[in-house]
C-alpha cells in the first residue's frame, strides 16, 4: 500500500513539474542536493519528458563577468518572450556548506518575473566548477517549459572544464589582462568552447586577445564544420550582446542540423551522465559500509590483507 502511495505522490510531483510549478521544482532540486535517493523514480520520469530548450553553459575565470553577462542574456531573452532558467553554481560557505548567493544578488531585478527562475547551487568542493547535483537539476528543468536554460560555473581553472559534459552549447568568457593566449591553451578552453566572448572589450589588450583567440581556434579547432566565433562584448553596458545571442542561435541550428560531430558529443554527454550516476550509486553503497566487517578492516589496517581486493568485491568486480 505504501508503495502505491509513494508512486501516486511521485506521479503528482511529476505532473506539477510538467505544469511548470517553480515551487515543486525548487523542492526537488533541494532534495537532489541533499542526495535524497527517494526522488530517483521522479527523475527517471522527468528525464524522459525533457523538452528541447537552449542549454547554454557559461564558464571562464573568476572576475570575468559571468554573472553580469547572464543578467544581460536574461534581459535579451525576456524581451523576446522567452522563459529562462539559470543554475548558478556559487562557492560554498566555509561554515554552512551552502551557496554564497552572489548571483542572486546580481540578478535580483528578475526576482518578481514569473518567466525567470534563478537557482544558486553550492559547489561544496566539487571539482569542475559545477555542483554535484547539477545533472539532476537539469533533468528537472528540462522537463519544464523553459526556452533557455543557462548553466553558470563557479569560475574555472586549468582542470575545471566539466561544463562541456552538461551543456549542449558552451560559451567561454575571457577578459584582457588575465594572461596571454598561451594561458587559454593551458587551461584547455580551446577544446571545450563553442562560442567565445571577450568581456570588458573597452580595456587595453582586448583587441589583441580577440585576434589571438581567433587565430588559435582556426589552427586547433576540431569542431568542424563549426568554427567557434569570438565576440567582443561589454557585459556591463550590453554592447555586443545581440551579436553574441545570434551566434548562440546559430550554434543551436548547427546542432539541430545533425552531423556526426554533434551526435558524438551528445553520446559522450550521456555516457558521462551514466558514469556519474554509477559513481553516486557506488558511493552510497560503499560508504554505507555495507558488507564490510570490523575483522576485514582490522586485517587491512594490520597489512594482513590488501584494500584492493575488498574494494573489488564491493563494486562487484570479482
Amino acid at each position: 500500500m505504501s508503495q502505491l502511495a509513494d508512486k501516486a505522490k511521485g506521479d503528482k510531483l511529476v505532473g506539477e513539474v510538467l505544469a511548470g510549478s517553480i515551487r515543486t521544482a525548487s523542492r526537488l532540486i533541494s532534495r537532489a542536493e541533499a542526495c535524497d535517493s527517494s526522488i530517483t523514480p521522479i527523475l527517471k520520469q522527468l528525464f524522459c519528458k525533457a523538452g528541447d530548450p537552449v542549454l547554454l553553459g557559461i564558464t571562464g575565470p573568476p572576475g570575468a563577468g559571468k554573472s553580469t553577462l547572464v543578467n544581460q542574456l536574461i534581459q535579451h531573452y525576456r524581451k523576446h518572450d522567452k522563459c529562462v532558467a539559470v543554475l548558478a553554481v556559487d562557492p560554498s560557505s566555509p561554515f554552512s556548506g551552502g551557496a554564497i548567493l552572489g548571483d542572486r544578488v546580481r540578478m535580483n531585478q528578475h526576482a518578481a518575473d514569473p518567466g525567470v527562475f534563478i537557482r544558486s547551487m553550492a559547489s561544496r568542493g566539487q571539482l569542475g566548477g559545477l555542483a554535484k547535483a547539477t545533472g539532476d537539476a537539469l533533468s528537472i528543468l528540462q522537463a519544464m517549459n523553459f526556452d533557455v536554460i543557462i548553466l553558470e560555473t563557479v569560475g574555472v581553472g586549468q582542470s575545471e572544464v566539466e561544463i562541456v559534459r552538461h551543456a549542449s552549447s558552451v560559451l567561454v568568457l575571457q577578459m584582457p589582462g588575465a594572461g596571454d593566449g598561451v594561458q587559454s591553451v593551458k587551461a584547455g578552453i580551446l577544446e571545450i568552447g563553442d562560442i567565445y566572448a571577450v568581456n570588458k572589450s573597452d580595456l587595453p589588450g582586448a583587441d589583441k586577445l580577440v585576434t589571438s583567440l581567433r587565430e588559435m581556434l582556426q589552427l586547433s579547432s576540431k569542431m568542424h564544420p563549426w568554427l567557434p566565433p569570438v565576440v567582443a562584448i561589454q557585459a556591463n553596458t550590453g554592447a555586443g550582446i545581440d551579436r553574441l545571442v545570434q551566434h548562440i542561435g546559430e550554434h543551436r541550428d548547427s546542432i539541430r542540423s545533425g552531423g556526426e560531430v554533434h551526435a558524438s558529443r551528445a553520446r559522450e554527454r550521456v555516457r558521462y551522465r551514466v558514469v556519474e550516476i554509477c559513481r553516486q550509486l557506488l558511493n552510497e553503497s560503499v560508504f554505507s559500509g555495507a558488507g564490510v566487517t570490523d575483522t576485514q578492516l582490522s586485517a587491512i589496517a594490520n597489512h594482513q590483507q590488501d584494500p584492493y581486493t575488498l574494494a573489488e568485491k564491493l563494486v562487484g568486480v570479482l
